[in-house]
């Protein structure tokens, strides 16, 4: 999932750009829809086939990645031999085009095919099916919609889709995670955080740990944290694990943006760039100022853009995703021609930490394009609750069939407090909205831009935004167990 724009390729595309305007208006042809198909197929996970879904589009590639200001204009073809729908993670359609079962739209049958056309939102992002245990099963992919500023950029830009595996059936995986007895102890790396909550967080320039003008977090002691409800067979980036990971050439002294997402189900990774210096330069897709470090955290439903600048010599560097609070990780390699490249274990020596419990890393984050300075005019609280034994997960203390939505006008500036009580974090997603991160624990600041931000436990966020088009809009965790448990509802914002 490489591309590659030069100096010499970013002068003829633009030579092609200033012919077609400079075409009579009327001459000018809108491009063909795009196509794409849900679809099956096979994987090999550490020697073993793997039957799954995916998005393949025309070229016979999965994902897609548009040009700075195509419209998103597209038919999507499901050849499953069951219904389904899919959501664009990130963009801001229409409603009708959001892609929700039966809101509106019902779900795609088998053989339909469904048309899509809409302004499209800047950025990496992705797409994929809102029937969790679809998602579950890989029915997901990039969705990467280029700024001018990529182009000119001479950079190349690698795409590192994260997925948690299993082989058995996704209802066999959630029927296990619900009957499963709560954890005894807390897994060693969470009480090693708890103890310490600064330890594991490599952000680079010697950042506060605490955020920014004193940000008091709140105390984990002592408390014991669930941080992973199931052992997935696999770890993959890009369909693959370590055992024969993607190899990427790059060039010597070469400049890299590496766009992160995180499409699995229900694990949350820190991304470690190791000898490679890195910036965190976007989130979301949301441009913010850099963040310099080599090793960054992401949510499920999440995603990074980090820029890397590589050795003037040659070499081979491991870009990993490691699994929080488990041994387990994946990755991809970066290699020069010629270089020999490393062979790296799946398992590590250490258990990775869990995952920003002080909320360090986005309390660090500032958007480059914030919201405009504005009073609320409405500030919903949004509790998050649940536990293990029973498997259930709310908000406001109700699951989806009992819910009672959030409620805005048009047009209103709106701020919606997370405050989590469960001892799971929760990376909470908003459909039709970016939204800009306002304050964490009670504590203001100029935070970033996102559409999913992620509530450890007994923490409070609050999100800021402009309530968009009058309709019922999802609201929902991300970890596929928790929403197909309940922990989703509606932000319904009337004219």
């Amino acid at each position: 999932m490489t591309n590659r724009l030069n100096r010499r390729g970013f002068l003829a595309a633009t030579a092609a750009m200033a012919a077609t305007l400079a075409m009579p208006r009327g001459s000018v042809a809108r491009p063909a829809a795009l196509g794409l198909q849900a679809t099956t197929r096979t994987l090999d996970i550490d020697g073993r086939a793997a039957t799954v879904f995916g998005l393949i589009n025309s070229n016979g590639t999965t994902g897609l990645t548009l040009d700075p200001g195509q419209r998103f204009s597209l038919n999507l073809t499901n050849d499953l031999a069951e219904p389904t729908i899919i959501h664009w993670h990130g963009q801001i359609p229409p409603n009708t085009q959001d892609g929700v079962p039966d809101m509106p739209m019902p779900l795609l049958q088998p053989g339909e095919t469904r048309a899509y056309d809409f302004e499209t939102a800047a950025g990496t992002h992705w797409m994929h099916s809102h029937v969790a245990i679809q998602e579950m099963q890989l029915l997901a992919a990039p969705l990467i919609v280029r700024r001018p500023e990529d182009l000119r950029a001479d950079r190349q830009e690698v795409t590192m889709f994260l997925h948690d595996f299993s082989f058995r059936a996704p209802e066999e995986v959630l029927s296990q995670i619900r009957s499963a007895k709560a954890h005894d102890e807390p897994p060693a790396a969470a009480q090693s955080q708890a103890d310490d909550p600064h330890a594991g967080h490599d952000m680079g320039g010697g950042m506060a740990m605490t955020g920014p003008q004193g940000m008091a977090m709140p105390g984990m002691a002592g408390m014991e944290m669930d941080l992973n409800d199931f052992d997935f067979d696999a770890y993959l980036v890009n369909d693959r694990t370590l055992n024969d990971p993607e190899i990427v050439q790059v060039e010597k002294g070469g400049r890299v943006l590496m766009r992160v997402v995180n499409g699995a189900a229900a694990t949350v990774f820190w991304i470690d760039s190791g000898e490679v210096p890195a910036r965190l330069v976007a989130v979301d897709g949301q441009p913010v100022q850099d963040l310099p470090g080599t090793r960054f955290g992401v949510a499920m439903g999440q995603r990074l853009d980090i820029a890397l600048d590589l050795p003037a010599g040659g070499g081979a560097w491991p870009i990993l995703a490691l699994r929080e609070g488990a041994h387990e990780r994946t990755g991809l390699i970066l290699a020069t021609a010629g270089a020999e490249v490393p062979v790296i274990l799946g398992m590590a020596d250490e258990a990775a930490p869990a995952f920003d419990i002080d909320l360090a890393q986005e309390a660090a984050l500032r958007a480059v394009s914030p919201l405009a300075e504005r009073a609320a005019d409405v500030s919903p609280m949004v509790m998050l609750g649940g536990q293990m034994q029973p498997y259930r997960w709310t908000i406001n203390d109700r699951v989806f069939e009992d819910r009672i939505p959030v409620r805005a006008t048009t047009g209103q500036r709106v701020e919606i407090m997370f405050h989590n009580m469960s001892m799971m974090g929760h990376p909470m997603h908003l459909h039709g909205h970016h939204f800009q991160v306002v304050a964490i624990n009670g504590q203001r600041f100029p935070g970033a831009m996102r559409d999913t931000v992620y509530v450890p436990p007994m923490s409070m966020v609050t999100v800021a935004l402009d309530a968009g088009e009058a309709a019922e809009w999802m609201l929902h965790c991300h970890h596929m167990p928790h929403l197909a448990s309940g922990m989703m509802t509606t932000f319904a914002v009337s004219a």
